[in-house]
């Protein structure tokens, strides 16, 4: 048995985590834009990365070390991307962290912003030469990573097991725009004082992947830097297996529901739940069919119950149905039965007004079948275009 208890603040209140963020000179706003997460002595690391064939350099710098190594020291930049970059992107990561004076254990870097740009080492170096290695200060370094984010990311927990000890886990993380399953655009950070070892942190990882990050959709864009990283220092010694993994399920649901609701210019969450599918692979690929449409998504965005939209993108995605068996609801407002429109006046109404709220759900019963998978998406409106024109600037 284990409780689980969220706790307010950032990652540094957890035992033997450093962190901050400066301005170093890459945003012209003046707003922070280089960061690290430390720790004195080497702790232990696992990550998930994107699925986009163009990896950016630092995931590459991250996977030239060998797997199950260990790292005391973590650098984190917004505005450049260092992707596209090649190996001269590698090598210029090994150059930076060669000009820095701190004790570094197998340093990483991960770094957000625009694609096709080669690092400004001086400006990194210089900034990264103002770091006290003592701060903790989670906000700044929440502000830090930052790029079209309308606000910071974070989330802690408190883990109690049944022989008396405990752990705490905790996130930080962006992600706004080029949010699309098979991870999302993001960066996110998992500290934790669990003395949990390798193998079963990427076990967890690996399987909460499918229904937080890899379930939500913003865009429809898949980027070449996303990173869930998980850092372990032991200083608990306290472990669980099973608790662990729940707690770092909900540290990942937690961030991938951040990252939705703070779609570029989004006002709405919306929750596409797929039930009754004969299969899974139809439950997910219809699901994130949904997430993933345009169509779909502008509606969201006019607040239009429009479900023929909902029915033609779930026929378009091949998975086996039949419209006589297809049900479709806006929470409990069913606007689709079995072949039959249920769509007069007064439920049009309802179901425009559930339209109306923050969150909802779209439920989509197939009914061929018992498998079910909940994808995460965001209305998308004239507030992506107009950030996204004017991304580079």
């Amino acid at each position: 048995m284990f409780t689980i208890l969220p706790i307010k603040g950032f990652i540094d209140q957890i035992d033997g985590f450093f962190c901050d963020g400066i301005h170093a000179g890459l945003k012209p706003s003046g707003n922070n834009d280089l960061g690290f997460i430390y720790t004195k002595e080497a702790c232990t690391v696992a990550a998930i990365f994107t699925e986009n064939r163009f990896q950016a350099a630092p995931l590459r710098h991250f996977l030239s070390y060998e797997e199950g190594f260990k790292t005391n020291f973590v650098l984190i930049n917004s505005k450049n991307a260092n992707a596209l970059t090649g190996r001269k992107g590698i090598e210029d990561i090994n150059t930076l962290f060669s000009q820095l004076d701190f004790d570094l254990i197998n340093p990483v870097m991960s770094s957000t912003g625009v694609i096709g740009n080669r690092l400004p080492i001086e400006k990194l170096v210089n900034g990264a030469k103002k770091f006290d290695l003592n701060s903790k200060s989670g906000e700044n370094l929440s502000k830090a990573i930052m790029t079209t984010d309308a606000y910071p990311k974070t989330c802690m927990y408190e883990v109690q097991l049944e022989d008396g000890t405990s752990f705490k886990i905790g996130a930080v993380a962006k992600g706004a725009g080029m949010i699309n399953p098979n991870l999302a655009t993001m960066l996110c950070f998992i500290c934790t004082d669990a003395d949990a070892p390798y193998s079963e942190i990427k076990e967890a990882l690996n399987q909460n992947k499918e229904t937080t990050f890899n379930a939500i959709s913003v865009d429809g864009d898949t980027s070449t830097n996303d990173t869930v990283m998980v850092l372990a220092n032991g200083k608990s010694n306290a472990y669980n297996k099973e608790a662990f993994a729940e707690a770092l399920r909900l540290v990942m649901h937690d961030m991938a529901m951040l990252m939705v609701a703070d779609g570029e210019g989004a006002k709405k969450v919306a929750a596409f739940e797929v039930k009754n599918a004969l299969t899974k692979e139809d439950a997910i690929k219809a699901a994130k069919a949904l997430s993933n449409s345009l169509l779909v998504k502008t509606a969201l965005f006019g607040e239009d119950p429009n479900f023929g939209r909902i029915a033609s993108t779930i026929g378009a995605s091949q998975i086996a149905c039949d419209d006589e068996k297809l049900v479709i609801s806006y929470n409990d407002v069913v606007v689709f039965n079995k072949g039959e429109i249920c769509f007069d006046a007064n439920i049009e109404a309802k179901a425009a007004d559930v339209l109306k709220k923050d969150k909802y759900k779209i439920i989509c019963d197939i009914g061929l079948g018992c498998e079910s998978f909940t994808a995460y998406g965001c209305d998308l409106g004239y507030k992506y275009v107009e950030i996204n024109a004017d991304y580079r600037s």
